[in-house]
Order: C-alpha cells, then sequence, then structure tokens
C-alpha cells in the first residue's frame, strides 16, 4: 500500500462512514445512451469489492449524487449499500442528514468527490478525497487526490487505506519474555 502523511492516516482512522458521488468516481464520468435513451455505466470490480471489505471492516458506505439513474440503485444493492440519494443538488442538506441518523460528527466522516457540487462537503469531511479526472478547483482543496482516476479503480484505494488502518496491529514476531 502507498505510504500516507501521519496527517492522512490519523483522518482515516476516524473514518466511521464512506460517502461516494457516482459519475466520475464510481464511473469514469462517461454516460452511454442507447438509441432507445436508455444509459448505462461501467463500474470498476475492484472497486465494488473494496465497498464489501470495508464494510466488512466496519465502516458504512453511502452514495450521494446529482443525476438519477435505476442504474445506481442496482449497483447499490448489489453492494449492500442502502444510504442511496440521487438526482440531488444540494448534497449538503441531505449530508446533514446522514449525520443526524447516524449521531456521527464531520470528522468521522469521509467522502469521493470529483466536481465543484461537491466541495461543500469535502469542505467540511474529516477526509476529503478527489480522484485524479476531478475539476482543478476540487483537487486543490482535498486532502488527498487518488492515483487512479474515477471508475478505474479509485475507490479501491480509498477503501484499501480505510481498512487497512482498521486491521489489529500484527503481534510483534519477537519473543516474549516470560513474567516470573
Amino acid at each position: 500500500m502507498k505510504r500516507f502523511s501521519k496527517k492522512i492516516l490519523e483522518k482515516a482512522r476516524r473514518v466511521k462512514f464512506l460517502l461516494l458521488d457516482v459519475d466520475g468516481v464510481m464511473t469514469d464520468g462517461t454516460i452511454y445512451l442507447d438509441a432507445d435513451g436508455r444509459e448505462t455505466k461501467a463500474f470498476n470490480i475492484y472497486d465494488g469489492s473494496g465497498i464489501h471489505l470495508v464494510r466488512k471492516a466496519g465502516v458504512q458506505v453511502g452514495i450521494i449524487t446529482g443525476r438519477q439513474s435505476v442504474i445506481v440503485d442496482y449497483r447499490a444493492k448489489e453492494l449492500g449499500i442502502t444510504e442511496v440519494h440521487q438526482k440531488i443538488l444540494d448534497k449538503v442538506k441531505v449530508y446533514d442528514e446522514i449525520l443526524r441518523t447516524y449521531g456521527l460528527e464531520d470528522s468521522e466522516m469521509a467522502y469521493v468527490g470529483d466536481d465543484i457540487i461537491d466541495l461543500p462537503i469535502l469542505k467540511r469531511v474529516g477526509l476529503s478525497v478527489a480522484v485524479p479526472n476531478a475539476h482543478p478547483e476540487v483537487r486543490a482543496q482535498v486532502d488527498w487526490v487518488t492515483q487512479k482516476a474515477g471508475g478505474c479503480g479509485a475507490i479501491r484505494e480509498v477503501t484499501d487505506l480505510l481498512s487497512a488502518v482498521r486491521k489489529p496491529q500484527q503481534p510483534s514476531s519477537k519473543p516474549q519474555r516470560a513474567l516470573r
């Protein structure tokens, strides 16, 4: 795993809830429309595995997105994500509801975003993350920019970090001296 600053590791240890944007974060931002106007999106399998693992490690996961798509509902259900909010232009309002519902503080939240609409939440959460394909203003204001782009494993980077900081420390390989 990549080496992180002490500050990022401390912030990651506090996270109890990971919120994700969809287009440009869980996907590469491309929206495919067929001749009948039906939409489809592509999701990264490693991101999905990471979401399962981080949930197993005790971190809740939710989605807040500005668009509405049946595909997002389907993918969220597949991943066991029940906190799904779509067609949300005022993301902070939903964010505040999630804080109240789960009894959390800003410092216990992480958010991965990519566009200007995400900045109000990114400025509040304990761990703010952007993808490299994010708007330059967003990248400039977050704690961490992932190496992988949205839809290409960026979420897995985040979930790997959040899972790793929750793993119990491995016992020392040095033999313990017997107490007398």
